[in-house]
């Protein structure tokens, strides 16, 4: 097996990471209620998937407590959760890993449950999502999604600064960087999409405008981390919660080229075969690789994810197409993956029933390999 590609180092960002296998963010829906702070069972999560060397992108956690659209997700907006998470961070830096943190807002992929005193969730645009996608309520009931609230011009700062804020709880908590979430049908792609973006002040409109809520927080984040641990991630092509541009590639084009010049850590795309955002099996044929078509203009790293086997991962890198690889759902259930993989080892199928919520099973359960059983 050995990958040659897949294990060799790589710089992100200050880092020099020993191999370029990443743990890509995963929601888990297990933190602490009603604090939404990461607790133990978190920390030992982290720590059986950190590896000497190794970057892992901790799970999307919301900026404000108006960001949630599922139950048990942990925040990054208030102390209780800033001190769970330096325990995740100290377990996964026992290990010698280097660990980042994604900052989320959900948007209208939310519902009014969630919401503080029931308001209804806020959106580039009061335009609902489509009625073959159902929301979570807080209580667990699946129901239609509403139609959110138009963002006035004036609120919009507020969420840039509710960015900001994160990623300044999130560097008090000790983490190596941040990722802007800016994928998968939540509140900054909604902005950049047409299709939910239907705005006429400077947010709205023309692709430039669409792109500049993700430029406002991109460079917010910017300002507290410096430019080299800041990465973001996209999903041209995506389809999940409701998304998708009828032509992505102008837009996606002239969000790339945007942010090349800034010189940020790392852009991480979500591989359009597999934008379901891990609710489904989802492997879509016959769309384009994110990869392959937008390489050639992004001029610094570039991490890939979205269905890979260690074979697709090895032979990207080795093409160039991309300098790392996320790995998400064989990352759940094969904590010691990269070893595995590296040594050829068999995996441990993973089970979809234990992905979200719960306690242990499906968590933290899931074995190392015992090589001496296989000996």
């Amino acid at each position: 097996m050995n990958f040659p590609s897949l294990f060799s180092p790589v710089q992100i960002g200050p880092y020099q990471l020993g191999h370029r296998l990443v743990m890509a963010p995963l929601t888990r829906m297990r933190a602490e209620k009603p604090s939404l702070a990461p607790r133990p069972l978190n920390a030992e999560y982290y720590a059986q998937r950190a590896t000497p060397g190794g970057l892992i992108i901790a799970e999307a956690s919301p900026v404000p407590a108006t960001g949630f659209g599922s139950p048990g997700v942990p925040g990054i907006y208030n102390s209780q959760q800033i001190e769970g998470w330096r325990k995740v961070v100290d377990a996964v830096h026992a290990k010698g890993g280097v660990i980042f943190l994604q900052l989320w807002h959900v948007g209208r992929v939310s519902h009014s449950s969630f919401q503080p005193g029931g308001a209804l969730p806020v959106a580039p645009s009061a335009v609902a999502i489509s009625p073959e996608f159902k929301a979570s309520t807080a209580d667990g009931k699946i129901v239609p999604y509403e139609t959110p609230r138009a963002l006035e011009t004036s609120e919009i700062v507020g969420v840039v600064n509710a960015f900001r804020l994160a990623a300044q709880n999130a560097l008090q908590a000790g983490f190596d960087g941040v990722e802007i979430h800016g994928a998968n049908g939540y509140l900054i792609e909604q902005f950049l999409q047409s299709r939910s973006n239907q705005r006429t002040d400077q947010y709205g409109g023309g692709i430039e405008n669409r792109v500049r809520l993700l430029m406002e927080i991109t460079k917010g984040a910017i300002g507290v981390w410096g430019v080299d641990r800041v990465g973001v991630r996209l999903s041209p092509y995506g389809i999940a919660n409701g998304s998708g541009e009828a032509d992505p590639l102008p837009l996606y084009t002239y969000a790339i080229k945007s942010l090349d010049p800034l010189g940020l850590a790392y852009l991480h795309f979500i591989e359009p075969r597999s934008s379901g955002a891990g609710r489904a099996e989802v492997n879509w044929q016959n769309v384009p690789s994110a990869m392959v078509l937008f390489r050639p203009i992004w001029k610094g790293i570039l991490i890939a994810a979205g269905g890979f086997t260690g074979e697709a991962a090895d032979a990207a890198i080795a093409a160039g197409h991309a300098d790392a690889v996320a790995f998400g759902r064989i990352f759940i259930s094969n904590p010691d993956l990269p070893r595995r993989l590296q040594r050829g080892f068999p995996l441990t199928p993973y089970n979809r029933k234990t992905f979200y919520g719960g306690d242990v099973e499906g968590y933290t359960d899931y074995p190392e390999h015992n090589e001496l059983a296989q000996a």
